[in-house]
């Protein structure tokens, strides 16, 4: 009788099955972070390429069939109980921590470029996984979606892809040079196709100018309604924009020469060499994008000039990179001092026509994304920059002017974005001066 007294002990309550599920996506996020930062494991054993890349393989292969698994069981009903639905989570946690640990194995020393393509997959895999677990948990087992998790799902996909990872750091820094070359040229396409069709946009904005009709003049000039100055490259836009399709001509051409000269002389066992010549040529593709979007209408002289500027230093850069690595054997070798010179010669022609505007805003505050015209006068400014504005005033840009007065105005967006660059002299590097950003 005293032990049909004594009190049973507490079986811990599970969790509804789906709300298990989400509860591993959350958790398979907290684990991202990690990764993305975390260091290889210090060990005293020699590193195996074989063994490592066998043993990612078998991870990402137990990883896609767990994500199989839970995807069928959960695809139809009924749903496993609570208990069986626990067995399937951990086993997928588990898979997800193993194959993060197989690539915490991958030591630095085999290439910083080779850990971030590992990463690159690892993190997808993880994402993609947490992915499956928020369309298990939010698509009803009844619906016919069900039937095509396997096939949208991004976990499959990525798994998928750990075969194709290059084995090495040469290969890899091949595999980003390679993309890199293609980021360029898509770049250098596009801004070709809208020079020779005179349409920055592409006809994109047609519908706006279709339903300008329905609207009166004055909304015409309103915002949302730009007039053809903002669609549309001037005579001396057309001119300067040559310079630049020159210098993007020439940055695909060092991206090309640079990819040639790895692959035939590149050494696998010259990481450090070749993760340098990766990471100052990860910067090519970036400056590329930021010269080409400055082009279109309207355009900005000084901008474009800015931005040509940063282009041409990192080409340079990984030009000088390129030159002292192993990569180059001929430190003469003509190809370098060629390009050297077509980027100067570029760089210098877009001086050229933008001296002018270099010279208009020398000292001054530089404004731009003019979206909404408000006033602000110079005294205001001042007393939120510290800085005496007012003696440029009458150097500024007449369209900078609103008013002719002791309290000179100009137009400024709102909200604002102002960029604010120190007094130079024309002659300086424009891309090198500091620049302070307000948003008020």
């Amino acid at each position: 009788m005293a032990n049909a007294a004594a009190p049973t002990a507490a079986v811990p309550t599970l969790a509804p099955p789906l709300e298990q599920i989400r509860h591993l996506a959350e958790e398979l996020r907290l684990l991202i972070p990690a990764v993305r930062v975390g260091e290889a494991l210090e060990t005293t054993k020699e590193f195996n390429p074989e063994t490592f890349w066998r043993r990612l393989n078998e991870a990402a292969v137990n990883v896609s069939r767990e994500a199989t698994t839970l995807t069928e069981v959960f695809s139809h009903l009924p749903l496993p109980s609570p208990q069986e639905t626990q067995r399937f989570c951990e086993q997928v946690h588990a898979a997800i921590k193993a194959m993060i640990a197989v690539y915490y194995s991958l030591p630095k020393n085999q290439g910083i470029t080779l850990r971030k393509l590992v990463r690159s997959t690892t993190l997808d895999i993880v994402d993609g996984m947490a992915q499956l677990m928020d369309a298990l948990f939010m698509t009803p087992t009844q619906s016919s979606e069900n039937n095509d998790l396997i096939s949208y799902n991004s976990v499959w996909t990525a798994c998928q892809q750990v075969p194709q990872i290059p084995r090495d750091n040469k290969a890899a820094a091949l595999s980003m040079l390679t993309k890199n070359v293609d980021f360029v040229k898509d770049a250098h396409e596009e801004m070709e196709q809208a020079v020779e069709e005179c349409d920055p946009y592409c006809g994109l904005l047609n519908d706006t100018e279709d339903n300008s009709d329905n609207h009166g003049d004055e909304e015409d000039d309103g915002l949302g309604y730009p007039n053809n100055r903002d669609l549309y490259w001037s005579e001396e836009d057309q001119e300067l924009i040559i310079p630049c399709l020159a210098l993007v001509r020439a940055s695909k051409a060092c991206l090309k020469k640079i990819r040639i000269s790895v692959a035939e002389n590149g050494k696998k066992d010259q990481v450090a060499q070749l993760d340098d010549i990766v990471d100052i040529s990860d910067e090519i593709s970036p400056s590329v994008d930021d010269l080409a979007l400055s082009i279109y209408p309207p355009m900005c002289h000084l901008t474009v000039r800015i931005n040509s500027a940063k282009l041409v230093s990192v080409l340079k850069k990984a030009l000088e990179i390129t030159k002292a690595s192993h990569v180059t054997p001929q430190p003469e070798d003509s190809w370098i001092p060629l390009l050297i010179n077509a980027v100067d010669h570029c760089m210098n022609r877009i001086k050229e026509l933008t001296q002018n505007e270099l010279e208009l805003s020398n000292g001054l505050i530089l404004i731009r994304t003019v979206l909404r015209t408000k006033t602000l006068g110079f005294t205001s400014l001042e007393k939120m920059t510290s800085k005496p504005l007012f003696p440029f005033a009458e150097k500024m840009k007449p369209s900078f002017i609103l008013e002719e007065s002791s309290q000179a105005r100009v137009p400024i967006p709102n909200p604002v974005d102002i960029d604010l660059y120190p007094c130079c002299h024309p002659e300086d590097e424009v891309s090198a001066l500091p620049k302070l950003n307000l948003h008020f």
